[in-house]
């Protein structure tokens, strides 16, 4: 998942900047170095030299194979340290990551409620137009307030 997220960084930041970075290429400099040299970077290359430009290396069928099949023993990982109270910042970041990269639509709707919870700053509904806010303190019904 780092390097999904690394590689991810790398070509925003080359689209941005017009740095034409050659992603295959980067892996086949950082398997040669000193510190990464993991033969999982083969892959890398490989799926790059396949797939092209492809935007995030969990689009490509081996990646996104292997992180599914990986991913009930990631899930009890993460969740038996998390009762342990045992650290693991990555892990649980990198989960996050790959929940959020593989849903349709993210969690702004809970953002959303709990702005107008404790603000009501209003929220935005996919299932009609215009702006609401719910009267969570008084009956719980919503209001249109755009109107």
């Amino acid at each position: 998942m780092a390097y999904a997220q690394g590689f991810a960084q790398m070509r925003a930041a080359s689209k941005a900047n017009d740095w034409d970075l050659d992603l295959g290429a980067m892996a086949t400099i950082w398997r040669g170095g000193c510190i990464i040299r993991a033969q999982f970077l083969n892959r890398i290359r490989d799926a790059y030299a396949e797939h092209g430009e492809v935007e995030n290396l969990l689009m490509v069928p081996y990646f996104t194979e292997a992180v599914a099949d990986a991913q009930d023993a990631w899930r009890r990982v993460v969740m038996t340290a998390t009762e342990q109270g045992v650290a693991i910042p990555a892990f649980a970041s990198s989960l996050s990551y790959y929940d959020g990269y593989r849903r349709e639509r993210g969690p702004a709707n809970l953002i959303q409620g709990l702005r107008d919870f404790f603000g009501a700053h209003t929220y935005r509904r996919v299932d009609a137009e215009g702006s609401f806010h719910t009267r969570w303190a008084q009956d719980g019904t919503e209001v249109r307030t755009d109107v």
